[in-house]
C-alpha cells in the first residue's frame, strides 16, 4: 500500500484524541479568551504546564503509527514492520517542534495544515534522517494528518478564532466531516478481514478439533474425540540422498564407502517448522489426515497455547482432493476455496479476501489426498498447484499422498520438499494404546477391566512378533485396541483376519451394543452387507475414485441386489442404500448427495476382495 495513502484511513475518532493530548488540558471558559494564543504556551509537553513526558510524547506517535499501519488492508502494509518504531521516532521529533515555534494559534490556522506540516519538518530536518524512502512518505503522511487535526483543534478550542478565521473554521469542519463521511461509507478491508478471520478460525478449531477413534464409538461413548487428548505426533524422514561414487581427495566422506548419511527424522508436525513446501507420504491409515487438522487446528491458537507458534496468525485452507475433484468439477480458485469443501461460513467472507491472505504470504495450505483423485486428473492438479504457488509464493503448502500415487521428485521442480511419515516405533505405540484405553475409559462402564486390558495388549505387542508388524500406524493400532476390547483381551492373527474381524466389528456390534433393533426396518447379517459394500468398493477402485454421488451408489447397488436376495426382500436400492450409510458404520457422507468410505483402508480391503472374487486380477497389480 502506498504509505502516501494511509493518512485518509484515519477517522477523526482516531486521531482527534491523541492530537488534543499535545495540549493542556485548560478549564472553563479558556475558549472565551479574546486574543491569539501563542502555541508554546498551549503544548502540554513544554513549560510550567508539562502534563506529557517526553516517553509519553513517544509512546502517543507509536499510537499514531500502530493505528495507520492497521488500517493497511492485509497483505498493503505500507512498510516494513521493523521500520514503524523509526518512523514514531521520527514523527514525535518532529511534533516537538510545535513547542518551539514562534506563532499563535490563529496564525497557524491562517497557514493552514499543509503549511504547519511543512514548517515542523524545516525545524527538525534531522527527523528523518536514516528512513527508508516508504518511512519517509509515511512520516510525512502522518504528520500532516496531525496537523489537519491541530488547527482544527485550535478552531474548537477558541471562539476568537473562529470568529476571526469564519471560512478557515468552516473548511476545516467539512474537510473533517467528509473525510469521516468517507471512511464510514468505504471501511477498511482489514477491519471486515479480521472479523470474518475470528469466526472462520472458530469454526475451523471445532470442525477439525476432534477426531474419529475407530473402534471407540461403541456403547455410550462419543463418535469423536478432542484431539488435544487424541493426537500423538509421529516422525517423518526425507529420502535418502543419492549415493554417488566418491572421486579423488574426499572418498568415504559421508560413510562407509562414500554413502551420504542417512536422513534424521523429524516430528511430522513440525515439518513446515523450516520448510515452505511439502509432498508428505504414508501408507493408508499413518495419520495424513490426522495430521493435516493437527495443523489447521494449531493456527487457531496463541503461541503460548500449542506446541507449532510458527503457525501462529496464520489462516488455514483445509482442501481435500477428493471434494474439491468432486464429478471432475474444475479446481477451484482461491475466492472458492471454502465454497468447494462445503464451508458453511463461506457465503460471508469478504470480497477479495482468500486472495489478500495468500497474497500477503499469511495462508497454511493443506492439500490432502493425492492418492485420492484418478492418475489422469493428477497432472491437471500439479498445473493447478504450480499456477497458486506462482501466483502466491510466500505460503506455507503441505501436500499429502500415499507413497505409490505419483513418481519420486514429482513435485521437486516446484520447490517441495519430500517427507515420508515413518511406522510407529515401539515406543509410540505404547503411547497410543495408552491414549486410546485412555478416551475409552472416559464414558466406560467397566474401567477397572480396559486398565487389565490395556496392560495385557502392552505386553502383546511387546512379546509377540507378528502383532508388531501389524501395529505400524495409527489406524492398525486403533483397530487391534478395539478388537482386543471387543474380545475381551483375545486377537485374530494376520492381517485380512484383522480386518474380517474389524468390518464383523463396525457392521454388527454398534447397535447391538446400543440395544438398537432395525432403527431403519432393515435386518442384515454381516455377509450381505459386505457383499453389497464390495461392490461400492470395487466400483471406486476400478475408477480410480475415493468417493460417489448418491444416485449411482444407488444404482451400482440396485445392480447387485439380485444376487443379495436377503438385502433384496428388505426394500429397494434406495432403502437399502439408506441402510448402510445409517448403520454400517463404514460409510458416511462428506457433503450432500456424496458417500465415501469412513477409511480409505476399508474401500481397498473390500474393493480387493470383489476384484479378487471376479478374477479381476490385473486391477490387484
Amino acid at each position: 500500500m502506498d504509505p502516501s495513502a494511509v493518512g485518509v484511513r484515519l477517522a477523526s475518532g482516531v486521531v482527534a484524541p491523541l492530537v488534543r493530548k499535545l495540549f493542556v488540558k485548560e478549564g472553563p471558559g479558556a475558549g472565551l479568551v479574546a486574543k491569539p494564543v501563542r502555541i508554546a504556551g498551549l503544548v502540554s509537553f513544554k513549560g510550567e504546564r508539562r502534563t506529557l513526558s517526553d516517553k509519553d510524547l513517544r509512546k502517543l506517535a507509536a499510537e499514531l503509527v500502530d493505528r495507520a499501519v492497521r488500517t493497511a488492508g492485509p497483505g498493503e502494509r505500507p512498510l516494513a514492520a521493523d521500520e514503524e518504531r523509526a518512523v514514531a521516532e521520527a514523527l514525535a521529533t518532529t511534533l516537538h517542534g510545535l513547542g518551539d515555534l514562534d506563532m499563535d494559534d490563529v496564525q497557524a490556522v491562517r497557514l493552514g495544515a499543509t503549511a504547519l506540516a511543512a514548517r515542523l519538518e524545516a525545524a527538525r530536518p534531522h527527523a528523518v534522517h536514516g528512513l527508508s524512502r516508504d518511512a519517509e512518505l509515511l512520516h510525512a503522511t502522518l504528520l500532516g494528518t496531525a496537523c489537519l487535526h491541530i488547527v482544527h483543534f485550535f478552531t474548537q478550542r477558541s471562539a476568537f478564532v473562529a470568529r476571526t478565521l469564519v471560512q478557515q473554521s468552516r473548511s476545516l469542519d467539512s474537510l473533517i466531516t467528509l473525510i469521516d463521511e468517507f471512511l464510514e461509507r468505504h471501511p477498511s478491508p482489514r477491519a471486515a478481514d479480521a472479523a470474518f478471520e475470528r469466526g472462520y478460525l472458530a469454526y475451523i478449531a471445532r470442525k477439525h478439533g476432534r477426531l474419529t477413534i475407530y473402534g471407540i464409538d461403541l456403547a455410550h461413548s462419543p463418535d469423536r474425540w478432542p484431539l488435544d487428548a487424541a493426537y500423538m505426533s509421529l516422525e517423518a524422514t526425507a529420502p535418502a540422498a543419492r549415493e554417488v561414487t566418491a572421486v579423488g581427495p574426499f572418498d568415504g566422506v559421508g560413510g562407509p564407502g562414500g554413502a551420504p548419511p542417512a536422513p534424521v527424522p523429524v516430528p511430522a508436525d513440525q515439518a513446515l517448522a523450516g520448510r515452505d513446501r511439502v509432498l508428505l507420504r504414508g501408507v493408508a491409515g499413518s495419520g495424513k489426515s490426522t495430521l493435516v487438522q493437527w495443523l489447521a487446528v494449531s493456527c487457531t491458537k496463541a503461541p503460548g497455547e500449542t506446541a507449532l507458534p510458527h503457525l501462529y496468525s496464520r489462516i488455514p485452507f483445509v482442501l481435500p482432493l477428493r471434494t474439491l475433484a468432486r464429478d471432475g468439477a474444475p479446481l477451484p480458485t482461491p475466492d472458492r476455496f471454502l465454497a468447494s469443501v462445503g464451508c458453511p461460513v463461506s457465503g460471508s467472507q469478504p470480497e477479495g479476501w482468500a486472495d489478500r491472505v495468500l497474497t500477503s504470504g499469511r495462508a497454511l495450505l493443506l492439500i490432502d489426498g493425492l492418492d485420492e483423485i484418478p492418475d489422469r486428473e493428477r497432472e491437471l492438479t500439479r498445473r493447478w498447484l504450480r499456477d497458486l504457488t506462482d501466483a502466491f509464493p510466500d505460503n506455507l503448502w503441505l501436500v499429502t499422498s500415499r507413497p505409490s500415487a505419483v513418481r519420486d521428485d514429482w513435485l521437486t521442480a516446484d520447490g517441495f520438499g519430500e517427507l515420508t511419515l515413518s511406522a510407529m516405533s515401539r515406543a509410540e505405540v505404547a503411547a497410543f494404546i495408552g491414549r486410546w484405553h485412555d478416551a475409552a475409559r472416559c464414558d466406560a462402564e467397566d474401567p477397572e477391566r480396559l486398565d487389565a486390558y490395556e496392560q495385557s495388549l502392552l505386553a502383546a505387542v511387546h512379546t509377540k512378533q507378528d502383532l508388531a508388524r501389524l501395529a505400524t500406524n495409527p489406524l492398525m493400532c486403533g483397530l487391534i485396541c478395539a478388537l482386543h476390547r471387543d474380545r475381551r483381551g483375545y486377537l485374530p492373527t494376520g492381517r485380512k483376519e484383522l480386518y474380517d474381524a474389524a468390518l464383523g466389528m463396525l457392521l454388527s456390534r454398534r447397535d447391538r451394543e446400543r440395544d438398537m433393533a432395525a432403527p431403519t426396518g432393515i435386518e442384515l447379517s454381516d455377509e450381505p452387507q459386505i457383499q453389497l459394500l464390495q461392490r461400492l468398493a470395487y466400483w471406486l477402485i476400478r475408477n480410480g475414485r475415493s468417493e460417489l454421488d448418491r444416485e449411482r451408489a444407488e444404482r451400482i447397488l440396485g445392480e447387485a441386489l439380485p444376487a443379495v436376495p436377503a438385502a433384496a426382500e428388505q426394500g429397494d436400492a434406495t432403502a437399502i442404500f439408506r441402510h448402510l450409510l445409517l448403520r454400517s458404520g463404514l460409510l458416511r457422507e462428506p457433503a450432500p448427495g456424496a458417500v465415501d468410505f469412513v477409511h480409505r483402508t476399508f474401500q481397498d480391503y473390500l474393493g480387493a476382495k470383489a476384484a479378487v472374487e471376479d478374477g479381476d486380477f490385473g486391477l490387484l497389480g
